[in-house]
């Protein structure tokens, strides 16, 4: 049975910082896409970020434009885990943040996803 659990969310001020984790149990995802998505209240769940398989030990990555050059997305395949580095976060930051697992980062940004987790609560006090 595929998990995702992710860990690492919480409150923090505006301009703060935050690193999301999420552990994959069950396979192996070495040779699928990984990333995370976000729902904030009364909104859709929307893409954030996503890291392709590593191949040449360089995996491509997508961000969503309101998150490019604020947050980081990077993967250990060894320990079958991605990360989220999110700096500078603002208010509008504010959701539960679901890690997700797709066949590549294209059909990611498209909403298909084969795994998702339970997702993690980030608030960002103004």
């Amino acid at each position: 049975q595929v998990q995702l659990i992710e860990s690492g969310g919480g409150l923090v001020q505006a301009g703060g910082s935050l690193r999301l984790s999420c552990a994959a149990s069950g396979r192996t995802f070495s040779s699928a896409a990984m990333g995370w998505f976000r729902q904030a209240p009364g909104k859709e769940r929307e893409f954030v970020a996503a890291i392709d398989k590593v191949r040449w030990n360089v995996g491509y990555k997508e961000y969503s434009d309101s998150v490019k050059g604020r947050f980081t997305i990077a993967r250990d395949n060894a320990k079958n885990t991605v990360y989220l580095q999110m700096n500078s976060l603002n208010a509008e930051d504010t959701a539960v943040y679901y890690c997700a697992v797709g066949v590549d980062v294209g059909n990611m940004r498209r909403n298909a996803v084969d795994y998702w987790g339970q997702g993690t609560q980030v608030t960002v006090s103004s």
